[in-house]
């Protein structure tokens, strides 16, 4: 059996570009968002494992994407860039090519500490969407302690094979999802801050719920953004 696996850190190979701290947007610094482009890897500083075969193609924007299979190409990486943020903003520019019913296609979890006799929290966001033939819906997800909060709205439906931004938001009471800047749902939530952790882009993080289609770019803001301030599908360098 060949092992299709490929630890990457620092700046190599194909897939992904990590700006973190500080990212340039429409052409300013600004200090508290993340930027990841999945076109090219280059200037990455934090620990990547490739699984399968990703492949890269055009989207939106210019810079490219990687191509999902779903059925075992995922990306392992070594950061949380969510982690502290008390109020957020959470994007992405995707396409979902159809497929599999339940696809968990983004997945930032909290390396929580072990506490003996206590089960773990799962403190996490998650992107999935849900697929209807040759539609999809998307479900946005969060938990942690004293919060577990699901938005999916399968009458909120979208054709396959096209891109779209989507986003995820919290402005310290109101917790959304947004597909192309439209409001998808909303609800009331206790959020808590996340701690330190990892991301898997490509199916969930315990290799599970492999996603089919592409992924361009994703963009975290350690701040409330309104739909007028997201990237959109066009992100300016």
């Amino acid at each position: 059996m060949i092992d299709r696996r490929h630890v990457l850190t620092g700046g190599a190979a194909t897939g992904l570009i990590a700006a973190s701290g500080c990212a340039t947007l429409a052409g300013s610094s600004v200090a508290d968002q993340t930027v990841w482009r999945f076109g090219r890897l280059d200037r990455l500083d934090i620990p990547l494992t490739i699984e399968g075969a990703p492949e890269r193609v055009d989207a939106p924007g210019g810079q490219g994407a990687l191509r999902f299979d779903g059925m075992d190409d995922a990306l392992f990486i070594g950061a949380h860039p969510l982690a502290g943020a008390g109020t957020f903003a959470f994007e992405a520019v995707f396409r979902p090519d159809g497929g599999a019913f339940e696809q968990r296609w983004f997945h930032l979890a909290e390396d929580e500490t072990p506490v003996q006799g206590q089960a773990p929290v799962g403190t996490r966001f998650l992107f999935e969407i849900r697929v209807y033939g040759d539609q999809w819906s998307l479900d946005a997800f969060i938990k942690g302690p004293g919060y577990n909060q699901t938005l999916l709205f399968p009458e909120r439906l979208h054709p396959v094979g096209r891109w779209y931004h989507v986003a995820q938001t919290y402005d310290g009471e109101t917790y959304r999802s947004f597909v192309n800047g439209q409001l998808q749902g909303e609800a009331v939530v206790a959020f808590m801050p996340q701690g330190s952790g990892r991301a898997s882009v490509g199916c969930r993080m315990n290799r599970v719920n492999y996603f089919n289609g592409a992924v361009a770019e994703a963009r975290f803001t350690r701040r409330f953004l309104t739909p007028d301030r997201f990237t959109g599908l066009n992100p300016r360098l």
